[in-house]
C-alpha cells in the first residue's frame, strides 16, 4: 500500500511528536473496533468501495474486515490520530522519509494481502469481488507517488469524519494538524481521492491535481500534492 523512500533525512522531530501537540487523540490497537466502524461509516458510498464492491448488503458486510485488516498494518506503519477518544474524525498518516526494511515490508505486503484475499474469497465465493480486488489493485496501492521520486513528504492514507459530525470543525483540526507540520519541515504532502466532489475541498487545504488515474474501471482517482511536484 505505501511507498517508501530509502533514505531519511534530519528532521527537527519526528510525526509523532509534533502531531502530539496538536491537542489530537492518537490511536492505538486497542481503539481498532471503533475505527473500523468509523471507516466503514464513512466508506460505504465511497466511489472506491462502489465500484470493488458493488452490492450494498455484500459491500456493508466485507468493509468491516477489509478496514480491520488494513488498520492491522496502519499501526505498524503508519501515525494514527483522531479528533477524541469518541474517534468521529481520523487522519492516517505515513511518513515516507522514515528508514525501513525492505525484506520486512515486501514479507509485511504479502501478508496482508493474504489476509485480505481470505476475507474476500470468504464473503464472496463467487470471487469476483477478489478479482474486483486485484483489478483495482492501481486505486489502492498509491503507486503512483512513486513519480514524485525521493522527496521529503507525508502520504494522507485515510482522511474521514463521521457524516454526522460534519461541519463541526474537525476536518480543519485534523488536516491542520498535518499540514503545519509539513510546512515546518518544507515536506510534500500527496494523497489520493475517487471523490470528484473532495477535490475542491483539498484544493482548499492548498492541494492540487497531481494526475489523474484510470484503469480497468470507469473509477477516476484523483492524486493530489501540495507542495514541490510538477503534475503531468
Amino acid at each position: 500500500m505505501r511507498c517508501f523512500v530509502k533514505d531519511r533525512q534530519a528532521w527537527p522531530a519526528k510525526v509523532s511528536e509534533i502531531l502530539k501537540l496538536e491537542n489530537l487523540y492518537r490511536l492505538n490497537r486497542s481503539d481498532e473496533e471503533k475505527l473500523a466502524q468509523l471507516l466503514t461509516e464513512c466508506f460505504n458510498q465511497d466511489p472506491l468501495y462502489c465500484q470493488l464492491i458493488p452490492k450494498k448488503d455484500m459491500r456493508k458486510r466485507m468493509l468491516p474486515d477489509i478496514f480491520s485488516c488494513d488498520l492491522d498494518e496502519m499501526f505498524e506503519n503508519c501515525e494514527v490520530y483522531a479528533d477524541s477518544p469518541e474517534v468521529n474524525g481520523i487522519i492516517i498518516v505515513s511518513d515516507e522519509t522514515e528508514p525501513y526494511n525492505p525484506i520486512r515490508y515486501h514479507i509485511s505486503e504479502v501478508f496482508y494481502a493474504l489476509k485480505t484475499a481470505v476475507y474476500l474469497i470468504k464473503d464472496d465465493l463467487s470471487f469476483q469481488t477478489l478479482l474486483n480486488f486485484i483489478r483495482g489493485r492501481e486505486y489502492l496501492n498509491s503507486e503512483w507517488t512513486d513519480e514524485l521520486g525521493e522527496q521529503r513528504r507525508l502520504h494522507i492514507i485515510y482522511f474521514a469524519v463521521r457524516p454526522s459530525m460534519r461541519g463541526k470543525g474537525i476536518a480543519s483540526r485534523l488536516m491542520r494538524a498535518v499540514l503545519d507540520y509539513a510546512d515546518k519541515n518544507r515536506m510534500m504532502v500527496s494523497l489520493e481521492t475517487h471523490n470528484a466532489k473532495n477535490v475542491e475541498m483539498y484544493e482548499h487545504y492548498g492541494f492540487r491535481l497531481f494526475e489523474t488515474v484510470q484503469k480497468h474501471f470507469a473509477l477516476k482517482q484523483f492524486c493530489m500534492v501540495r507542495g514541490n511536484a510538477c503534475p503531468n
